[in-house]
């Protein structure tokens, strides 16, 4: 697979994910395997032009993370152009465009999501960023700004006219948000509707089953993987060896969970520093611990770490307490084992399941 000039190692991506896919995270899943493509978390081009620490931060890499893609987000020609230029000065091996964030603070400037409404002022903002740089140039994007309004397939033709190497399309409406089952058939209809670059169908990727799944009914080229990576970091290793084998691998074994978790949180405490890396990741420690089964005393404790040393202490003390629950071999029993993950979601399902399970914005879409 390829993506422009570049030649793809996997055909399964990592999604941005607002406030998540930073460098650690993208190291810790790169260690994993499986991960063909990665792409950071949005940010502004204005932000970035003006070299804003927080916006330099988001984009910082390393030279064992790639390849790797920057992700913009903006509705000013001039900056979006000269975002895609800096990005590339910076060693990015291409540059994606924000056209699905629903979030109003990214909406309300023309950007995300409000962009597959102005198709032909869209199409020439991207013309402009292609003709650029050398790097390829994709774009990321909805199904349209809700169910009255299904624009993606018109606008992925259009985009390829403009020269984009591959378009990464998201089963539902911005007005949908996370809500309801993913659009496999809308997906289908953005694959049918270009002619020569891939497209990369997200969303609901929660396990293997459900990535081969999105590939046979829609007929994309690739899986971008958000949320349910975070939830299962060795997801792209096992859908990896599932798509070229047809064998599920078994979920890897508490001790690797925790060996991954340290080396996971090391990566943001030198990131970050240690005081800062370890308040950023009591928000990253519950996800595995979702896997752990019996967990509340980890969960609670971890949420007050501010140190290395804290760190530590806390996962003494609740590996001490998880042995009540673990036979002689050190496995738990099977009354506290982790029920296994579901497989796919269809209508209510679908929306326990984001609701209940991975992070998402709450309450009406207007008012994230």
């Amino acid at each position: 697979m390829r993506i422009g000039n570049i030649e793809v190692p996997s055909n399964l991506f990592l999604s941005p994910l607002a406030g998540y896919t930073n460098l650690p995270m993208r190291l810790t899943i790169r260690e994993i395997g499986g991960l063909g493509w990665a792409t950071t978390d949005l940010v502004n081009a204005r932000s970035l032009l003006e070299r804003n620490p927080t916006a330099l931060k988001l984009v910082e890499s390393s030279p064992d993370d790639r390849p790797l893609a920057i992700q913009l987000f903006g509705s000013v020609p001039e900056e979006m152009r000269d975002a895609a230029a800096m990005c590339e000065s910076m060693g990015a091996q291409s540059v994606d465009i924000n056209m699905g964030c629903p979030v109003k603070k990214v909406t309300k400037i023309g950007g995300g999501s409000a962009m597959m409404t102005e198709m032909r002022k869209t199409a020439d903002l991207v013309r402009g960023m292609v003709e650029a740089v050398r790097i390829p140039v994709t774009a990321k994007m909805r199904l349209g700004w809700d169910s009255d309004n299904i624009t993606a397939p018109d606008l992925a033709r259009e985009l390829e006219g403009a020269g984009v190497s591959a378009v990464f399309v998201h089963g539902r409406t911005r007005a949908q948000g996370f809500s309801g089952a993913v659009n496999l058939s809308g997906i289908r209809a953005v694959a049918s509707a270009v002619r020569n670059i891939p497209v990369i169908g997200n969303g609901d990727v929660t396990t293997p089953e459900a990535a081969r799944r999105m590939l046979s009914e829609t007929g994309c080229a690739g899986v971008s993987i958000g949320r349910g990576a975070f939830y299962d970091p060795w997801i792209f290793r096992r859908t990896a060896h599932f798509l070229s084998t047809g064998e599920l691998l078994p979920e890897p074994a508490f001790m690797e969970r925790i060996s991954v978790l340290r080396r996971h949180f090391e990566r943001y405490c030198t990131f970050y520093g240690e005081a800062r890396g370890a308040r950023l990741f009591r928000k990253v420690a519950p996800w595995y611990a979702r896997r752990f089964g019996p967990s509340k005393p980890f969960k609670q404790r971890i949420l007050s770490i501010e140190s290395r040393a804290d760190f530590e202490s806390v996962l003494a003390e609740y590996l001490a307490w998880r042995s009540g629950f673990c036979d002689e071999s050190g496995e738990l029993l099977p009354k506290f084992r982790p029920a296994p993950l579901a497989q796919n979601f269809d209508g209510d399902d679908a929306d326990v399941f984001n609701r209940g399970s991975i992070p998402v914005p709450r309450g009406p879409v207007d008012t994230w």
